[in-house]
Formats: C-alpha cells, sequence, structure tokens
C-alpha cells in the first residue's frame, strides 16, 4: 500500500528506514524531498565515501543496480543506493530487469536503503513488478497539486517552520508561481532567510526578495480587468513587455485563462455569496468579492469571449497561427480585446 510523503518523512526523522523506496509520480519535488534527506541523513559524513552510491538512469541498468545493492557496507550499519532519474534506466520495464528487481524486492539486503527516484511517470500497477514494489517496498505515489490546495500547502510549509504568510502575499505567490512546488519551496526559503524581526510575510517582502513587483503583476492585471480599468490594465502589461525575463507570456496566459474559467463557474453558481463562491473556486474568502466583482463587469457570453481571446493569443505566442509577434504586442493586443 501506497504511503504519503509525510508519513515517509516522519518515519526517516525517527531514524526509521526501509529496505527499499520507490518514488514515483508527477510531482518531483517529494521525491527530491525524501530522496534528498536519506543522502543527507541516512549514514554520517565519514561513512559515505565507501558506502553511499548515487547512479543515474540512463547510465545504469537495473542489473548494475542490484550488484551495487547487495554489497555489505563497510565499516557501518548499512550503505545506501540512490537511483536519480529512474525512469530512464533502460531495461526497467523489460522483461529480465523486471525479473531481477523482483527477485531483489523481496528478499532485500537489510542493511542496504535502496531508493528509486522515478519523476513524471508511473509504474504499471497491474504488471507484477508494480504489484510487488507496492506489496514490498515503501511506495510514494506524488501527483501535482490543484491550484486551489496551494493556500493550504503555503501555510502549512511556513507553519512548519514557525512562520506566517497573508492572503495577498500568498496570493501573489501562487500567482506568479503557479504549483511547481519546488520553485515554491526555493521562493518560501528565501523570504524565510529576509524575515528577520517580522511575525509574517507580506507583500512587501514577496516584492522585494522573490523578484515580484506587488503593483505590477498578474494579480493586479485581474483586478485591473475586473475594475474595467484600462489605464491601469494597459500600465501593467508595459511593465511586462520592459521585464520579460519576468513576465513569460506563457504563465501570464495560463494564470489569465484559470482566473476567467472561474469567472465563468461564479456565473454559473445560485448562491453568489463569499462563502460559495470561496468554497466552489477553492480560494480564500477573502478573494471571493474579486471574483464576483470580475463576474459583473464579464457577464457570461463576454467571459466566454475573453477566453476564445486566451486561446488565439496562446496559439500566437506559439507561432501557430498568424504573423510573427512579440510577446509584449500579443498581450497589448489582448488587453485590448478583453476591455473593448
Amino acid at each position: 500500500m501506497a504511503s504519503t510523503p509525510d508519513s515517509v518523512l516522519k518515519d526517516l526523522k525517527a531514524n526509521k528506514y526501509a529496505p527499499v523506496y520507490f518514488l514515483q509520480g508527477d510531482e518531483p519535488y517529494y521525491i527530491d524531498l525524501i530522496s534528498d534527506f536519506i543522502e543527507k541523513n541516512c549514514i554520517s559524513e565519514s561513512e559515505k565515501s565507501f558506502n553511499q552510491t548515487v547512479l543515474y538512469g540512463k547510465e545504469t541498468t537495473v542489473n548494475t543496480v542490484l550488484q551495487n545493492a547487495k554489497k555489505f557496507p563497510m565499516m557501518a550499519e548499512r550503505q545506501v543506493v540512490i537511483i536519480k532519474e529512474a525512469q530512464e534506466l533502460p531495461d526497467l520495464n523489460k522483461e529480465q530487469g523486471e525479473k531481477f528487481l523482483n527477485a531483489y524486492i523481496q528478499n532485500p539486503l537489510p542493511s542496504t536503503v535502496l531508493v528509486f527516484c522515478h519523476k513524471y511517470k508511473n509504474l504499471d500497477g497491474r504488471k507484477s513488478l508494480g504489484k510487488n514494489i507496492d506489496k514490498f517496498c515503501v511506495l510514494v505515489n506524488t501527483k501535482k497539486i490543484y491550484d486551489n490546495q496551494l493556500p493550504e500547502w503555503i501555510a502549512k510549509i511556513f507553519a512548519e517552520k514557525g512562520a506566517k504568510i497573508n492572503n495577498k502575499a500568498t496570493q501573489l505567490l501562487i500567482e506568479n508561481i503557479g504549483n511547481d512546488l519546488s520553485r515554491m519551496a526555493n521562493e518560501i526559503d528565501k523570504l524565510l532567510i529576509n524575515l528577520k524581526d517580522k511575525k509574517e510575510v507580506d507583500e512587501s517582502l514577496v516584492e522585494k526578495y522573490v523578484g515580484i513587483s506587488k503593483e505590477y503583476n498578474i494579480f493586479e492585471l485581474q483586478k485591473a480587468f475586473s475594475n474595467r480599468d484600462a489605464v491601469k490594465a494597459n500600465r501593467i502589461i508595459n511593465y511586462f513587455e520592459a521585464n520579460p525575463k519576468n513576465n513569460n507570456i506563457i504563465p501570464s496566459l495560463a494564470a489569465l485563462f484559470g482566473y476567467f474559467s472561474k469567472v465563468l463557474l461564479v456565473h454559473g453558481l445560485d448562491d453568489k455569496s463569499d462563502g460559495s463562491v470561496a468554497k466552489t473556486l477553492g480560494v480564500n474568502p477573502y478573494f471571493a468579492k474579486d471574483y464576483q466583482a470580475a463576474a459583473r463587469a464579464f457577464p457570461v457570453q463576454k467571459a466566454i469571449n475573453v477566453i476564445q481571446y486566451l486561446h488565439e493569443a496562446d496559439l500566437r505566442s506559439k507561432g501557430i497561427i498568424g504573423n510573427s509577434m512579440e510577446p509584449g504586442q500579443i498581450m497589448k493586443e489582448l488587453v485590448f480585446k478583453i476591455l473593448h
């Protein structure tokens, strides 16, 4: 039965190690978190030169992995063997590789901690190898979290480190980083280092240390749309055009698509109260009024049209339709269509 990342980390911190870990799935953050913990903490620094082996899927085979796993530790309680990019193992899904690995995981060497980091995909759970990994190994399946789960995830990370973040700063991070948990965790660490005497991370800290302008960002652009504020929207777009490295068009379009999709969901609600909107959209009630205002500013048909404009802008940005246009020009044209 698959374990959760939190339960595995809890055991590791209590110095409880299993013979075989198989970490797989779409979300690399937890795979890296668990494997990095094992790599740093399973054995002491003085033991690592003889008893820790890191292999890469493209450069090895299942047979070579198991040859290393079957070695006994030298002057240590255990040894560690970590296979990074295990999804690239050339024989992992072939008959011989499966046969060798099936045999080992059913009778692993107790003094070896063997870790497979199998990113972005899962083994077929219907085949014998998938079933045996589930039965005999510590299996962790990682999935991308949904946007509506991000506020809770961010608050949890801050709470674990004895800090807080306010709603607006949370939304600023989400709108500009999305559900890339590895990047989000790095930015959170940066904020915590610079928190100093403050009790809570606010938008000014995000602006200063994450490099997101609290005045010129996708979150403020969405507010400009909901307020039908053409001057502010164009000012933000001009800022995006002047700072392309920090304002890539692809994530900007994705964020706007998510925003206007939620506006359409608001239109479909019979109960448009703050609580109902927040629950349906999976957002903090603090932001419910923003979506209610956007729904008033963009009736159903207009919101549908905006979704179409965003689709066209996405195709233009990828060179699939239209003449070659710079990202700044695509965004300016998009803003004009949305507001007029």
